[in-house]
């Protein structure tokens, strides 16, 4: 392509005179349009003013949101450390769209030869307003100069290809995720993206010196000083601000950061909020990927994870970062009086599955998860949110020591009926209940069944004479001093049983024990029960004839980023089939973040709208690995099918194959 461009450049040259024959011509691109000397005192001078106000315009923008970040409290928690991890998230997520390109590969792709074109073009920008001075100091002539000017023409073609591209998806194509409002503004600077790109070509097919050579000059010179001072006004400032994102982002998927003294209660006000949730919010390119798989965003909730971002953009350009002012409202995000993220709604803040599909998918390093958790932490703990539902649960944790509300004697009635050995620390593992495992009838099964599977296995364990619940749906819904009363009894239980080894059934116990509860002190090791089977495939028994659709739970996949073991255990009962929505773009059950106790959802249910795509995929049975995803399931696959398929644990798909002393079922209870 290039040298099909060069070529017409010959043919014009040489039937003008002005080379001789075959000898191929220096390429000119509006950088070089003009030879030193070419440009008089006064333009030299315009040149200068048009520069200064274009810099003076963009730090005059730029400089409050700076400020503003700058004057946010600092990240008491925040360490560069590890270092390796962040450089590699930045050459991979930043250098390399990696992330961009990954989850949704053709607009993504073009946002990338944007990206890379720019980065082609800084040398040359730079070049292009030196030669206004006549301070040049890529001469086309040059082997250096010939080779970069060409390698630069590429990528001009390519981002003006891709600009045109994206400008068509957005004005003309319009995801519904985008936003119903369009921006003129985009508009305007991908036009002007446009004309950067083939004002520069244009040089190709011009004569050195002429009059339309330094028009085109002067129309990418304009182009480019018109672009700067709009950065920072436009969502354009994630150019600017992403990279710097992706590098500080916290460490961790979802990672909920202590609270700092007695004073500290989450996030109530402007004050609270941190320079690194100040960054991310400015970051914000509006491209509704959150929206997109946000799973309350998709079933007619108030909740939209883009719109809490930019509602903190607008909180900090109205109040500031040392504001009083509560974040959160009763009030609706958005409504025909009240354009999107004009205010933070208490309401949306509730309805929050925790699934982290948002914070999974952000291009730009926003941690969206970390930022609710902590709105909800600062209305729960200073009493702002009232729920009934949400009292009750606090209750139930607190009197019980379960989120169910049962006495814990239904707990101790079911593991003398199963013959569970009590752990005494002579065992490999500790078999972790929970509190759907021990108190849940659906639940109990598949304990029982999964217990089956590890004797079959030869495999010593035990269950703790007492046990409470993780504090994971109080985590999620912000209570902290529930939490952690209940974190720091659960670590002194594993401390006095000597417990070095933990298996689980829930993927929300496994992560808030292995990682959240290390704000008060190490659990002992701890695994997934799919982990544990998977490791052991070979050993067990392989079923064949039913097909098996698997759904990806979320604290497992993404939260954990175990996809691949499941699906072995599953392989070895039947034959595998994928959800259309699968691994890390699953879409949730609706029970996370503590929602499934907080009575009905407004809206569509999200676990109907999954067990739907479930249902259609024509699978004999439903696979599950998370006790709440069955929970979920269990009366939405009625619902949507009047012959829905089985639905099973992975645990209950292994143990049918076991031989008949092992494959009984649990004793009835």
């Amino acid at each position: 392509m290039v040298r099909e461009v060069l070529q017409v450049a010959v043919v014009a040259r040489m039937s003008a005179g002005s080379v001789p024959l075959l000898q191929l011509p220096a390429p000119h691109p509006p950088s070089r349009l003009a030879e030193p000397g070419q440009f008089s005192g006064i333009e030299s001078t315009f040149l200068a003013l048009l520069i200064f106000v274009s810099a003076g315009l963009f730090l005059w923008r730029f400089g409050p949101i700076l400020c503003t970040i700058l004057r946010s409290k600092k990240a008491p928690s925040f360490s560069l450390s590890p270092l390796g991890g962040r450089v590699w998230n930045f050459f991979w997520e930043v250098l390399c769209q990696g992330k961009v390109i990954r989850q949704r590969p053709l607009p993504g792709l073009a946002h990338a030869f944007v990206f890379w074109g720019f980065l082609a073009f800084a040398v040359v920008s730079l070049n292009h307003l030196a030669t206004g001075f006549s301070l040049g100091f890529f001469p086309p002539t040059s082997i250096v100069g010939r080779f970069y000017f060409v390698f630069a023409a590429v990528w001009a073609l390519l981002v003006a290809i891709s600009i045109a591209g994206l400008f068509v998806r957005r004005f003309f194509v319009r995801p519904v995720w985008l936003g119903e409002k369009l921006s003129y503004e985009s508009g305007f600077i991908a036009l002007l993206i446009f004309l950067l790109m083939v004002t520069y070509l244009g040089a190709f097919f011009v004569a050195d010196g002429s009059t339309a050579a330094k028009a085109l000059w002067w129309v990418h010179t304009l182009s480019l000083l018109v672009f700067l001072p709009l950065i920072p006004h436009t969502k354009h400032l994630h150019l600017v601000l992403s990279p710097v994102t992706v590098f500080l982002k916290n460490d961790g998927f979802s990672k909920i950061p202590s609270l700092q003294g007695d004073e500290d209660f989450g996030l109530v006000a402007g004050k609270d909020l941190t320079q690194i949730i100040s960054l991310q919010t400015y970051s914000c390119v509006e491209c509704g990927r959150c929206t997109e798989h946000c799973p309350a965003a998709n079933t007619g909730k108030v909740l939209n994870p883009k719109e809490i971002v930019l509602g903190l953009r607008t909180y900090l350009n109205e109040f500031g970062p040392a504001s009083d002012t509560a974040l959160l409202t009763e009030s609706r995000i958005a409504s025909p009086d009240n354009p999107p993220a004009k205010y933070l709604s208490m309401k949306a803040a509730f309805e929050c599955t925790t699934c982290g599909s948002c914070e999974y998918q952000c291009p730009v390093g926003i941690q969206h998860l970390p930022v609710i958790i902590g709105l909800r932490r600062g209305a729960t703990n200073t009493g702002a949110w009232e729920d009934s539902y949400g009292t009750k649960l606090f209750l139930a944790l607190e009197k019980n020591g379960n989120a169910l509300g049962m006495s814990s004697t239904e707990r101790d009635k079911f593991v003398q009926k199963q013959g569970f050995p009590i752990f005494d620390g002579s065992q490999e593992y500790c078999l972790w209940l929970g509190c759907m495992g021990g108190y849940d009838p659906k639940g109990r099964e598949i304990i029982a069944d999964f217990a089956r599977v590890m004797r079959y296995l030869g495999t010593s364990f035990g269950v703790l004479k007492k046990e409470k619940c993780t504090g994971d749906p109080a985590r999620r819904l912000g209570n902290d001093l529930v939490f952690q009363t209940l974190a720091e009894s659960g670590l002194k239980t594993f401390e006095m049983a000597k417990v070095q080894k933990i298996v689980a059934i829930c993927p929300h116990c496994v992560r808030t024990i292995a990682t959240d509860w290390r704000e008060f002190g190490v659990a002992p090791e701890i695994e997934h029960h799919s982990e544990f089977m998977a490791r052991h495939k070979d050993r067990l028994p392989k079923q064949t004839g039913d097909s098996i659709v698997y759904h990806d739970p979320c604290y497992l996949g993404r939260y954990r980023d175990i996809y691949e073991e499941p699906r072995a255990v599953v392989a070895q009962a039947g034959s595998l089939v994928e959800a259309p929505r699968s691994h890390e773009r699953s879409f949730c059950c609706g029970a996370g973040g503590g929602l499934v106790f907080l009575g009905e959802e407004q809206g569509e249910r999200v676990s109907h709208v999954r067990a739907e795509e479930l249902v259609s995929t024509g699978a004999d049975i439903v696979g599950t690995a998370c006790p709440f995803c069955n929970t979920m399931f269990r009366d939405a696959m009625s619902a949507v099918s009047e012959a829905p398929p089985k639905l099973l644990d992975i645990a209950q798909l292994t143990a049918r194959a076991l031989p008949a002393s092992e494959s009984q079922g649990p004793q009835p209870f």
